[in-house]
């Protein structure tokens, strides 16, 4: 799963210097909700280092005039959720999501009702989140 973390970064590294300097550039690095949420293990820690990594860019890029948007997202209907349950957003939902999001220059997406409830737990304890942990507790 590194490449969900090394890919996006040597992306970015390599197209920084073709968009510096040009109007409207942006860059759209892809996360999930796994960003925020722990689920699968190192997927999980690889899309919460790619947020870290995001947010870094957004700093450096920005005084060359690169815009930088993160995504987080639920499942969407590809071959890759196939094997998810529960709700999942359509590829062409979510791509008019971002490109509305990019024209309103905004740095996040939170595309769902998952996300934005998980983002929004992140401010509570951490019981909160992962209520199994409940049970671990002497």
């Amino acid at each position: 799963m590194e490449t969900n973390f090394f890919g996006p970064v040597f992306l970015a590294r390599a197209f920084a210097p073709i968009l510096a300097g040009k109007q409207g550039s942006v860059l759209i690095d892809v996360h999930s909700v796994a960003s925020w949420y722990a689920f699968g293990g190192i997927y999980s820690a690889s899309k919460a280092a790619l947020w870290s990594a995001t947010n870094s860019l957004r700093t450096e890029l920005a005084p060359m005039g690169i815009h930088v948007t993160g995504v987080h997202m639920g499942y969407v209907d590809t071959d890759m959720a196939a094997h998810a349950d529960g709700p999942k957003m359509l590829p062409a939902q979510l791509v008019t999501t971002v490109y509305d999001a990019v024209e309103a220059g905004e740095y996040e997406v939170l595309a769902d009702e998952l996300t934005q409830g998980v983002k929004a737990a992140l401010s509570g304890p951490v019981e909160a989140l992962y209520p199994g942990l409940h049970s671990t507790s002497a």
